[in-house]
This record gives C-alpha cells, sequence and structure tokens, in this order.
C-alpha cells in the first residue's frame, strides 16, 4: 500500500512536471493577430500561458494577445485577452496581463512588467453598455463615455494604458481605468487604481494613488504616500532632487538587456533538465520508499 501511494505521488508528480514543459515550449497551433503599428511583427504562436479570454456579459469580445516579437513573456508569467505588450516588453515571472474584464490594456515599448505585478481593469462595458469614465485615450484623456458625448472614442479607449519606457517594479498593482505616461517609474508594492501617472513621474515604493487623482508630469510620490485628492497631488514635489530622479532610467537598461537575453535562452531546453533531474530524484525517492511495508 505504501508502495502504491508513492508510484501514484510519483504519477501525479510527473504529470505536472509535463504541464510545466508544455508551458514553455511554443504552441504548435496557429493563432489569429492582427498587427498594431506600436507592436511591430507579432508571433504567429504562444504556449498556454499567454490565451485569448472568455466570452461573458460585460464582455462578449474574444480578443488573442497582441504581443512584439521582441518582448519575452516568462512561462510563469500570464497574458490573458485584449491586452497589447509592445516592443521590447520584459514580463517576468508570475506577472499578470489579464484583458478579461475592463479592455483593452496596452504596455508600451521597451517598458517592463516585473515579478508579481499585476495589470487588470473594471469592467468598461455591461450587456453592452458603455460604463462613463473607465477607459482613456493613448494621450490620457479620460473618456466619459455616450453619456459625454465621447462614444466614438471610448471604442478606440483603453482601461489600461501603460507609456514607452515605464517601469512597474516587482509587486505593484495597477488596476484600471489606470493611465501612466511614458519614461515613470513605479516602486515595489505600489497601488494605482483609478488614477492618472503623468510622464516621468517616479512612485515610491508601497504608495497608493486613487480617487480619480492625476499626478502631474515630473513629480515624486514619496515611498508610502497615500494620494487621494488633486490637492495632493498637485503639492508633490519633483522628481529632479529626489531619491528616485534617475531610478527608471536604469531600470529600463536592465530590463531591456533581460528581456533580449532571456528570449534568446531557450527555455524549454533547461525546463526539460530541470524535468530530468527531478523525475530521476523522485524514482529514487520511490525505489528507496518500496523496501519498506
Amino acid at each position: 500500500m505504501k508502495y502504491a501511494n508513492v508510484v501514484s505521488t510519483v504519477a501525479v508528480a510527473a504529470a505536472l512536471l509535463a504541464l510545466a514543459v508544455a508551458l514553455v515550449q511554443p504552441s504548435h497551433q496557429q493563432t489569429t493577430a492582427v498587427n498594431n503599428n506600436n507592436l511591430g511583427r507579432v508571433r504567429p504562436s504562444w504556449p498556454p500561458n499567454v490565451h485569448a479570454n472568455v466570452r461573458t456579459d460585460f464582455n462578449p469580445e474574444i480578443s488573442t494577445p497582441q504581443i512584439s516579437d521582441t518582448a519575452f513573456i516568462h512561462p510563469f508569467a500570464v497574458v490573458i485577452g485584449d491586452c497589447h505588450i509592445g516592443k521590447m516588453v520584459m514580463v517576468a515571472p508570475t506577472a499578470v496581463c489579464r484583458g478579461d474584464e475592463g479592455t483593452p490594456i496596452h504596455v508600451g515599448d521597451y517598458s517592463n512588467m516585473q515579478d508579481g505585478v499585476v495589470i487588470h481593469a473594471l469592467e468598461t462595458t455591461e450587456n453592452g453598455t458603455i460604463i462613463d469614465g473607465r477607459r482613456f485615450t493613448s494621450d490620457g484623456i479620460r473618456l466619459a463615455g455616450k453619456d459625454g458625448g465621447d462614444d466614438g472614442a471610448f471604442s478606440e479607449g483603453y482601461a489600461v494604458w501603460v507609456g514607452d519606457r515605464t517601469s512597474l517594479a516587482h509587486g505593484a498593482m495597477i488596476h484600471g481605468p489606470a493611465w501612466i505616461g511614458n519614461d515613470t517609474f513605479v516602486g515595489m508594492e505600489a497601488m494605482i487604481f483609478n488614477a492618472k501617472i503623468g510622464n516621468n513621474v517616479a512612485v515610491g515604493v508601497s504608495s497608493t494613488i486613487t480617487g480619480g487623482v492625476a499626478i502631474p508630469d515630473g513629480r515624486f510620490v514619496p515611498p508610502g504616500s497615500v494620494i487621494t485628492t488633486q490637492e495632493q497631488a498637485d503639492s508633490l514635489p519633483s522628481r529632479i532632487g529626489s531619491p528616485y530622479e534617475d531610478t527608471n532610467k536604469a531600470v529600463i537598461h536592465v530590463n531591456e538587456n533581460l528581456a533580449e537575453g532571456y528570449d534568446g535562452l531557450g527555455l524549454e531546453e533547461l525546463a526539460r533538465q530541470r524535468e530530468a533531474q527531478m523525475e530521476e530524484g523522485m524514482m529514487e525517492t520511490a525505489g528507496n520508499s518500496s523496501g519498506g511495508s
């Protein structure tokens, strides 16, 4: 009985390992993807951790992620639905871009989503009706929707927009409606919800920005800040001269190199090697255990 339990455990573990390998191996099924001027070419296929959303009453459109062929999506990151990932974007392990509720989501060229980053958004339509204020234009104008006369523009807007050369550090949460400009740094464990963050902004670690506020260009949000009013946002100091003045430039440099390097690494071969090592170890354990009653 003890031996049977061990064998069963090994079988389950082997199945899980096979699934892990499948995640890093390219899918052989061709996916349809529309080119976007901001994205360059789109890869013909992606592994199972990159897939379309499901149809719901609040989001009846099924969309496949649009990902530049120069971006790197780690096998243990997840990209779902109407997410647009630009050139040389680094999407690290456990990062999630989930375009299945509020849509679409845009991550600009040379930006990065570090470990544990989550990008998601409140639904933008309900039963085919536009929900006012849930999308931004690409240049940061919040769209009022049908009631505000923005019906046509709303269909072209974004539930979350992350600009070019912008860093989302470990554990940051960006929950739409949200707009983040170019050359901006969002620190570890920061939370941005229902807010606009300008260009060249530095958001310190563990900060919270919400309440419909707009952080002006070039500001510094000190670590641990809670910004919920426009008065607070307008009184923030300049990024220039702050401890975070050059942080984003350095982070972008690192993540561009990582995106390029990991993209050509051949992670599927590493996964196969790890699988073989783990299976060998489990079989040795099973063999040692089989001597007992």
